[in-house]
């Protein structure tokens, strides 16, 4: 068994590592910290774990308090990993990090992105980008792992194919997509009520959104080729889910049917893809670790048109951190992952 702590573990993406480590056959959770529920009961604030977690309390955060644990998780908002990270490193044997403070690699694009210095940049370069499908190799054993964003990872899976076999235009993808709601975080916000989101569907972040230049660095570094990204996010009225609707002019005259295959091919031995014919949707990722796929090229535009769907708290974050935990702690990929969707 490998001992695992949740640093930020009160939040949506914190309240999934502590269901889906509770049904972990390999890891056992020793420390969750919440630092607005310190000292709540974890069945309190979510009665849906209480089976896993009767008497366990929401901790405060202190250096010490993880010292010697074979992985922690940071599930906390951007900046704040930044600040807890270079106290906890090399105390602990993997860090698995779901925030975006050491995604990218020039420390420059924080600023221009994120409004603020980075405050240890000197990490940036020892993060490996978690992302299996594209990257399992580096995330193998790493001791430090930036993992992927949600509208990052959806926009990626979808384009990835298409950039490495060089069918699109790598200088003017689109990526339009639309998230739901627990995508803002568990704290309330004007933006995120009920009566806001009810009935309403918002672009947000535009031209400006910060997962874009993470977009085009997983893209261009996968690629070869710098890639440049349009990328508008839609919030949308429901609790959980992903879909990416992404267009690249084709760079020769393919077909759906070769856009389906690429898809298909670059996609075959990995178990949690689905890639098909059918138009994907965000219902049938409800709760899994899967990704749902289609393609189409319009031979009258030239462009592709390639969709993704998946679940934003799980693939799009807390299953892609076990994921990637399980990489780093040589257990099997898929161990304790949750492939089936919930429906209805």
């Amino acid at each position: 068994m490998k001992n695992v702590g949740i640093i930020g573990g009160s939040g949506y993406t914190g309240a999934e590592l502590l269901r889906l480590v509770a049904e972990h056959p390999e890891l056992t959770l020793k420390i969750a910290t919440g630092e607005t529920q310190a000292g709540t009961a974890i069945r309190d604030l979510y009665p849906s774990l209480t089976t896993s977690y009767p008497q366990a309390n929401f901790d405060s955060f202190s250096p010490e308090i993880v010292d010697g644990l074979d992985l922690v998780f940071c599930a906390l908002p951007h900046g704040v990993s930044q600040t807890v990270i270079p106290d906890i490193y090399g105390t602990v044997g993997h860090i698995v990090d779901l925030g975006s403070d050491f995604r990218l690699k020039d420390p420059s694009l924080y600023q221009q992105w994120y409004g603020s210095e980075h405050i240890c940049p000197e990490l940036l370069d020892e993060f490996v980008y978690g992302l299996p499908e594209l990257f399992r190799n580096e995330i193998e054993g790493a001791p430090l792992i930036a993992a992927t964003g949600c509208n990052a990872a959806a926009a990626i899976f979808a384009l990835a194919p298409f950039v490495q076999s060089n069918m699109i235009q790598n200088d003017a993808i689109i990526v339009d997509l639309i998230t739901g709601v627990s995508g803002a975080g568990r704290p309330p916000k004007e933006h995120t009520t009920f009566c806001a989101v009810s009935g309403n569907i918002t672009p947000y972040g535009l031209i400006t959104h910060r997962h874009t230049p993470e977009i085009e660095q997983a893209l261009t570094t996968f690629g070869g080729e710098t890639n440049s990204v349009l990328f508008t996010p839609h919030l949308a009225p429901i609790d959980r889910g992903i879909i990416a609707t992404c267009y690249g002019r084709t760079r020769s005259g393919i077909t759906t049917e070769e856009a389906l295959n690429q898809l298909s091919r670059f996609y075959e031995k990995e178990p949690f893809f689905i890639v098909d014919e059918r138009p994907p949707s965000t219902k049938s990722t409800l709760g899994a670790n899967t990704v749902h796929l289609t393609a189409r090229v319009d031979e009258r535009t030239g462009m592709l048109v390639s969709i993704s769907a998946l679940d934003n708290l799980v693939k799009g974050a807390s299953g892609m951190a076990i994921q990637n935990a399980n990489l780093a702690l040589g257990l099997p990929e898929t161990l304790g992952i949750p492939s089936l969707g919930l429906y209805p």
